[in-house]
């Protein structure tokens, strides 16, 4: 399999994990802006995973853009990568549903940290499978914006069962620190 095709499967799955999300939010039961109300909360939950799926997204499809080779271990590791973004769409149904309580705030956080792992390890994946590449490994790896990412999302699942919006706040702060692309990826991507 090549990069350019393992993407687009990424691409294909991802899309259905969207499209699930807002196929989950219900029809307002009027006519009116006040209608929309009682699903303000699932519909805030379904922003929120809105972006930071995009953001997995969007990270994915750099790392592939500037990968040349891929094997098996990459395969299984963009696997597992999915196997969390796919469980999203679950996650934002408990959250929103009614009031946000500790459980679905823990368990979104606790998703958003396995997706985390997994995406670090799908770059280790990719990293030993193209070895030579070096646009690729200048572009990859810990960086600040990964460290505290992973850091804010697992400081939200610890707060999320003393004070629920607390970790609600950490997982917002993580998807407006990525609304800036990265620049190291940035940077190469120009260059190749």
């Amino acid at each position: 399999m090549t990069p350019g095709r393992l993407n687009a499967f990424t691409d294909g799955v991802i899309a259905i994990i969207i499209t699930i999300m807002v196929l989950e939010l219900p029809i307002p039961k009027g006519h009116g802006l006040a209608d929309l109300r009682p699903i303000a909360p699932l519909f805030g939950a379904y922003a929120l995973s809105f972006i930071n799926v995009g953001i997995f997204w969007n990270n994915h499809h750099h790392l592939m853009t500037l990968a040349k080779r891929i094997d098996g271990r990459v395969m299984w590791a963009n696997l597992f990568l999915l196997f969390w973004l796919s469980l999203v769409p679950f996650v934002i149904r408990w959250l929103g549903e009614d009031a946000i309580t500790a459980g679905p705030a823990a368990a979104y956080g606790v998703v958003l940290v396995g997706a985390s792992i997994s995406y670090a390890l799908l770059e280790i994946a990719i990293h030993r499978a193209d070895h030579a590449n070096r646009a690729l490994h200048s572009a990859i790896g810990a960086g600040v914006k990964e460290v505290a990412s992973f850091a804010l999302y697992a400081v939200g699942v610890a707060l999320a069962f003393y004070h629920p919006m607390a970790a609600v706040a950490c997982y917002v702060l993580v998807a407006a620190l990525w609304f800036v692309p990265d620049p190291r990826v940035e940077r190469v991507a120009s260059d190749t």
